[in-house]
């Protein structure tokens, strides 16, 4: 082992022992001293899901040493804040600090600096002194010593942040805002570009999980979309599917109470398309019943219609109006939200209705967007 990594793994070593250390303000309750199991006051307010970088993404391929991200972030329910950090594509640990939370200081088990395994996440303490409303922009500055190796990171969050003073819209390493004041629904979106927010103009928070957020004032809304992402199989670009990712992205989640499931049209024309609307079925039967085993509603959505996409086929709509029937009629989730219906011109169903189209037959521009979150009726949450 080279000595710079068996210097490493040493710090490693003491920083995990000071982990050990309990510290009651910080720690999310486990066991009562009665040994009753108490709920996690703390809920996702904001939220990525992370991929493998590609020769496309330098920034997270190629690693950081003394790196500086700055991310600009819009969360949905204030309260106390702590910080997630994850590396689900990791092969070596990363240190992780020092960071500030809106200019606060950070820390991990009492210390300004922690390590993050390869594939696991790394959560801060409450960040003393901080507390934010709902809806509030949080600014989050993680320094990182390295050097790192490829880092895990969310590709596109329509949003700019900065690395080393680089403008991108990555977010590297960080995955998660946790805040304790909910007081409303509390979900996770499994979604691909359309939850991501393709379509939206950058930085305006227009994206239809961050619309729902505002329509329910008080309600924590993790945006897990990934763009490309399909529901059955996955890529090196587009990372694991819906099914193969739900457990690390959507399980793992606080004090979750609802998934909504909005995945399938990305399975429909990336090669290999998905020629059996049975299997699509069979997925979504599967996801709802791995939500139900960990006591979460499951809401799913209907695919919205495409034509115009330069990869639409009639064959791809036959596919996808079966589907849809199916979710409609099937009773797989606890609640439907039919986006086909919401999306659709009325006069041709195979296209998004043109002034909810962004300009590509695919993506819905804002205006679709608002008419996704106003499908979502409250009571399909909980």
């Amino acid at each position: 082992m080279p000595a710079r990594r068996g210097l490493l793994y040493a710090a490693a070593a003491g920083v995990t022992t000071a982990l050990t250390a309990p510290d009651a303000r910080a720690a999310t309750p486990g066991r009562a001293p009665s040994d009753t199991p108490r709920a996690s006051p703390w809920t996702t307010s904001w939220a990525t899901a992370q991929t493998t970088p590609t020769a496309a993404d330098p920034l997270a391929a190629n690693g950081l040493t003394d790196g500086l991200c700055t991310t600009r972030l819009r969360l949905s329910a204030g309260g106390q804040v702590r910080l997630r950090y994850a590396h689900a594509f990791g092969t070596a640990p990363v240190l992780v600090g020092p960071v500030t939370a809106d200019g606060r200081p950070v820390t991990f088990g009492g210390r300004p600096q922690g390590w993050l395994a390869a594939g696991a996440t790394l959560t801060s303490d409450r960040v003393e002194g901080l507390r934010v409303e709902d809806g509030a922009l949080l600014t989050v500055e993680t320094r990182l010593p390295g050097p790192t190796g490829p880092l895990s990171f969310h590709r596109n969050t329509h949003a700019w942040h900065t690395v080393d003073g680089i403008r991108t819209r990555s977010v590297l390493l960080l995955t998660g805002v946790e805040t304790t004041g909910a007081r409303g629904p509390v979900l996770a979106v499994l979604g691909d570009s359309i939850a991501e927010g393709s379509g939206t103009p950058d930085d305006a928070d227009l994206r239809w999980p961050d619309q729902l957020a505002r329509r329910l004032p008080g309600s924590a809304v993790a945006n897990l979309g990934i763009s490309g992402n399909r529901l059955l199989l996955g890529s090196d670009q587009y990372g694991p599917g819906g099914q193969a990712r739900f457990d690390r992205d959507v399980l793992s989640l606080p004090g979750l109470r609802t998934v909504l499931v909005h995945l399938g049209v990305n399975d429909l024309f990336h090669l290999p398309a998905e020629r059996d609307p049975s299997r699509m079925v069979a997925a979504y039967r599967q996801l709802a019943l791995r939500a139900r085993s960990a006591g979460l509603r499951v809401v799913g959505a209907t695919i919205a219609p495409f034509e115009g996409w330069t990869r639409w086929t009639p064959e791809q709509d036959a596919v996808r109006r079966q589907v849809n029937e199916a979710v409609r009629t099937g009773r797989i989730f606890d609640a439907v939200v039919d986006v086909d219906a919401a999306l659709r011109d009325p006069d041709r169903p195979s296209r998004l209705l043109p002034a909810y189209d962004s300009g590509d037959g695919l993506h819905p521009g804002p205006a679709g967007h608002t008419a996704i979150a106003a499908a979502v009726e409250r009571r399909h949450l909980r």
